[in-house]
């Protein structure tokens, strides 16, 4: 008979699970667990279904409590991936049961599941969201020759260019520079610098930083979540006067080509909004969109939430930030972030 528990405590059978579905990711295991813990302080709730001692499936979540987009329960914040994993229907049901009377008893307006894979129970889906992911081949050139040949021709731009990329792990300053410009210049709040800290503390050798250096100046960098072979390109972000030497076009076919060089399988480009600039930058690159389905369970007389950038009452804020002084931007979007589910 399944059961469903809260796991205080999460020992290696919670990540060996999840290592083992199809669909787990590094933001279903402990470590992104421990990561937004310390970073923000939002409450897990960490769900398992078991029978007879073992897990059949898991459903991590935390509680956010924000200022500007009122209570919830998200699987998982800050990661573009989450909600259950499930051997078999049964464990699944039974955790959307169970997440259904936590958000009852904790009184949210909405649990958001971000499922990779809708699940079968009708529950109100948003598909706002796309993922590209494309099996690594081992011969670099065999990768080099799927790209589109109009990136093929920005890669050599770049090189051309005199641009060269290294890995720099303990350089999270210089990456969180030019990744703050960079979403500054989207009208996005940026994260705190230690957020980024925490990550390469916790999570170690399955995190790293690429740098892409032109004369010696940091152009672009990009932090990569590395999880069995899935090489994952998360945090990225390139100056605006480096956009001319093609830098990002370079930086990512350096992350690739040393990718096929370990013998990884799997080159996960990320989430992206449809028809967004960067949706429409991994077309170009040869990569094909998934539909992600995003899951919710409302609370009484409440609607999916609109959160996205493309709800026309963010505009206004979004131009705005645009403008803002990189320095300001540092010091003020830490303040909103925390806020964001």
């Amino acid at each position: 008979m399944i059961r469903t528990i809260q796991v205080y405590e999460i020992d290696e059978s919670w990540d060996r699970f999840v290592s083992g579905h199809p669909d787990g990711t590094i933001f279903h295991q402990a470590v992104w667990r421990r990561i937004v813990e310390r970073a923000f302080g939002h409450r897990p709730y960490y769900l398992a279904a078991t029978e007879e001692g073992g897990i059949r499936g898991v459903l991590p979540l935390f509680e956010v409590k924000s200022r500007l987009f009122g209570h919830s329960l998200v699987s998982v914040p800050f990661g573009v991936y989450g909600g259950i994993l499930a051997a078999d229907p049964e464990a699944e049901k039974a955790l959307v049961s169970a997440a259904g009377d936590l958000a009852a008893r904790l009184g949210v307006h909405y649990a958001e599941l971000r499922h990779v894979h809708a699940n079968g129970y009708n529950l109100p889906t948003k598909d706002l969201y796309v993922t590209f992911r494309r099996p690594i081949d081992p011969d670099p050139e065999a990768n080099f020759a799927a790209i589109p040949r109009k990136q093929r021709r920005m890669i050599r731009q770049g090189e051309k260019h005199g641009l060269t990329a290294a890995f720099e792990n303990d350089a999270v300053e210089a990456l969180y520079d030019v990744y703050a410009e960079s979403v500054r210049n989207l009208g996005t709040p940026v994260f705190p610098l230690r957020w980024f800290e925490i990550i390469r503390e916790e999570m170690g050798e399955a995190c790293r930083i690429l740098l892409v250096r032109r004369e010696g100046r940091v152009e672009a960098g990009v932090m990569v979540f590395y999880d069995r072979d899935v090489v994952m390109p998360y945090y990225g972000g390139a100056r605006k006067d480096a956009f001319q030497y093609a830098v990002n076009d370079f930086m990512y076919w350096e992350l690739l080509r040393r990718s096929a060089e370990e013998g990884r399988g799997v080159f996960d480009f990320g989430r992206s909004k449809k028809e967004s600039g960067s949706y429409h930058f991994k077309r170009h690159w040869g990569f094909e969109p998934e539909d992600l389905a995003y899951q919710y369970i409302l609370g009484p007389g409440k609607e999916m939430p609109n959160v996205s950038p493309n709800n026309p009452k963010y505009r206004l804020f979004i131009e705005t930030w645009k403008r803002l002084p990189v320095p300001v931007a540092k010091w003020l979007g830490p303040k909103i972030v925390r806020n964001i589910p």
